[in-house]
């Protein structure tokens, strides 16, 4: 299936100085806004500063009704310009500040990676979550490091390099589809469905357009800095708040870094996986 140019426009226009994030997410967002996602409160868990969130809602077509939560403070400020969260917590995803039950559904959009202990987060997740309650994550699983091509640099280890991507995405889980089953069980969830997207061609622009940006950055500041933290000092996460490539620059842009890829090629080694389930009972 062919990517979505608006919606990879939308991308690139709101994030000006992420090229490679800007790919990922207008894959990714394409992915989830084709999972019939429910009306109800829905729990947003890593909002982040809101702006994924509203090019996801507008591809889907309605304003959602959300609660946001993420740890870091900064995010969560800028998240609060836009109406549709009725709340926003900064907090863990292992300690949500909202009763039993309280959330029709969740979503949760390249965050679970970035969390060094699962468990507790999901186990919360199935407590905030009603009874039929659905949830939808989008990850990247074991292919994604399969996926990418390596270091450029001559005579570099793979698992050096791989080690490498961990410290600077900050990953620290790459769940098949069979631990994401089995994580979620043990939690009173039930996972009914997992699509793979981003398979080696795609997972392979990305790693190129990373390469260019955030990966020279992060060379540059030798390796201590996270991309966030790289973006902050550099004053571009407030650019990405407050102001949009022109539209026509933003299209052009978005047709050469999606050229001839779909985000379904090479489906039979995906990158990374959207998976959808339910909450079964009480827990």
């Amino acid at each position: 299936m062919k990517i979505d140019r608006k919606l990879m426009t939308d991308f690139v226009a709101r994030y000006p100085a992420q090229p490679a994030t800007a790919f990922l997410r207008g894959i990714e967002i394409d992915v989830l806004a084709r999972a019939a996602i429910p009306d109800g409160l829905g729990l947003d868990l890593g909002c982040g500063d809101g702006i994924l969130t509203d090019i996801l809602f507008n591809r889907i077509g309605r304003r959602p009704d959300l609660v946001g939560i993420d740890p870091d403070p900064l995010e969560t400020d800028a998240a609060k310009s836009y109406d549709f969260y009725r709340r926003i917590h900064t907090c863990g995803g292992d300690a949500i500040p909202e009763p039993d039950a309280t959330f029709d559904y969740a979503i949760s959009n390249s965050v679970l990676e970035h969390i060094p202990d699962l468990e507790p987060v999901i186990a919360e997740l199935a407590r905030v979550l009603k009874p039929g309650g659905t949830f939808f994550f989008t990850v990247p699983g074991p292919g994604f490091r399969e996926n990418l091509r390596g270091s450029v640099i001559p005579g570099v280890p793979r698992t050096r390099y791989l080690a490498e991507i961990d410290r600077r995405l900050a990953h620290f889980h790459y769940l098949s589809e069979a631990e994401w089953r089995a994580l979620c069980e043990r939690n009173g969830l039930q996972v009914t469905g997992v699509t793979g997207y981003l398979g080696q061609r795609a997972t392979r622009r990305w790693e190129t357009l990373s390469r260019m940006t955030g990966g020279l950055l992060h060379s540059l500041t030798g390796g201590t800095l996270r991309p966030i933290e790289i973006q902050r000092s550099l004053k571009l996460r407030a650019l990405q708040n407050t102001t949009m490539i022109p539209r026509p620059v933003a299209s052009t842009l978005a047709g050469v870094i999606g050229a001839g890829l779909g985000w379904s090629d090479d489906a039979a080694s995906p990158g990374c996986l959207l998976v959808t389930g339910r909450r079964l009972s009480a827990t």
